[in-house]
């Protein structure tokens, strides 16, 4: 009897008087009143209301932290530019192998427009119908001329060329975008900031109309490609960094010691002197070799033209004939040369490749600049991705600490940075 009544003091409600029942406030009901009711054993003959036993389990409830509105946005906008970069993607895949379709068939139809005009330019002064076959030959020259000069402005190799990389720019984009949606970290305005800045970086590198908006193909200077936004300076922060001081080769912060510091220091001073001065100084030589090409193809074929005009003309026919066959076949050779060579996409790759050690060159120099080592991509992770860019492994990156010191002069640099190309 005892026990029973300790039973029901215990379970009782505390509302012994009104005053204290009216100023206590009731809390609302829950969902797992129920479930936690049917948990707990309440003794025979002991009678409790549901208000009562929601006040002796209400704090078994925890609640719930809701997500922040604007993670939430952030996260959406950036699968939406994950969708895009797939997209765009596709694109440039249909258009580089359209455009590769078109440096072909240019090149066949316009060699047969020319040989057969050259044939029919050799055969008409003994032919009958010789009006005939110098009219003939005098439009197919004139037409092989004017389409020489289109496809030349063009360059359908180089336009193909600049579609492959922006193909494979823009899955790399979306990989990482997609990479990073599915780690689950908190997305922030300033990760949708840096993908949108990515994106029209692309976009200009790697316009998809033909016509406005294309790329000069005949630039006045030889520039790398550049498909990576500029880079915002880093806020000044006071913190520790080896600058210049000899320490010991062990980790310290963030996987940086000043070996690694030495490694890229000379690592960044072989690519500018050799790499990138490498592929630009081969590429200003291809550009002025097919500069040259594309002059060259529709002169010789327009000469040729004015030529068959004045065949079967008395003595001066002979040489007009002769004019007529020799250019002909020679713009030929030039045109077959210049777009069967592909000396446009060879331009272009050169272009990209200095574009690709140039921005290696940016990303050292971005870590470098960075005083506090903390806020750095980690020193071992980074070294990994530049040694794997460059086709070394991590050993072979340690020869170029010796290339930091400034008594090492450009001139004394013989080995290049890159393996990989």
């Amino acid at each position: 009897m005892a026990t029973l009544q300790a039973q029901r003091l215990f379970l009782a409600p505390s509302t012994s008087s009104p005053s204290t029942s009216a100023a206590r406030p009731r809390r609302p009901r829950r969902s797992s009143v129920a479930t936690c009711r049917a948990a707990l054993h309440v003794p025979t003959g002991i009678h409790t209301t549901q208000e009562n036993l929601s006040r002796q389990v209400n704090w078994i409830e925890t609640p719930r932290v809701p997500a922040s509105p604007s993670a939430e946005v952030s996260l959406e906008k950036l699968r939406a530019i994950a969708d895009a970069a797939t997209d765009r993607a596709e694109m440039h895949d249909i258009i580089g192998r359209q455009r590769d379709n078109w440096n072909h068939l240019l090149l066949h139809s316009t060699n047969s427009l020319t040989l057969a005009a050259s044939a029919m330019a050799a055969l008409a002064p003994a032919a009958p119908t010789m009006v005939a076959l110098k009219a003939s030959a005098g439009v197919l020259l004139a037409t092989a001329a004017v389409t020489m000069a289109a496809v030349n402005k063009i360059q359908p190799s180089q336009l193909a060329e600049e579609q492959r990389n922006a193909t494979r720019l823009w899955r790399e984009l979306e990989r990482e975008l997609r990479a990073a949606i599915a780690h689950g970290a908190p997305t922030t305005k300033a990760d949708v900031q840096e993908a949108m800045d990515r994106v029209l970086a692309l976009d200009a590198a790697y316009p998809l109309p033909l016509l406005p908006g294309m790329l000069e193909k005949f630039p006045k200077a030889v520039e790398p490609t550049r498909w990576w936004p500029s880079r915002r300076p880093a806020q000044p922060k006071k913190s520790k960094s080896f600058g210049r001081r000899r320490s010991a080769p062990v980790s310290s912060g963030n996987g940086w010691t000043q070996d690694l510091e030495d490694e890229m220091r000379g690592l960044l001073r072989v690519i500018k002197a050799k790499d990138e001065n490498e592929f630009l100084t081969v590429g200003k030589l291809v550009l002025n070799l097919n500069r040259g090409l594309a002059v060259a193809g529709p002169a010789l074929a327009g000469t040729a033209a004015l030529a068959s005009v004045f065949i079967g003309t008395g003595e001066a026919g002979a040489w007009a004939t002769g004019a007529a066959v020799i250019g002909g076949a020679l713009a030929a050779s030039v045109n077959t040369v210049e777009h069967g060579g592909q000396m446009g996409m060879l331009f272009e790759l050169l272009r990209n490749c200095a574009g690709f050690y140039r921005k290696i060159q940016e990303d050292i120099e971005a870590n470098l600049a960075e005083p506090d080592v903390d806020r750095r991509e980690g020193g071992e992770l980074f070294a990994t991705k530049v040694a794997l860019k460059l086709g070394r492994s991590l050993s072979d990156l340690k020869q170029f600490r010796k290339m930091a010191s400034p008594s090492v002069r450009d001139e004394d640099i013989k080995e290049f940075a890159g393996k990989l190309f």
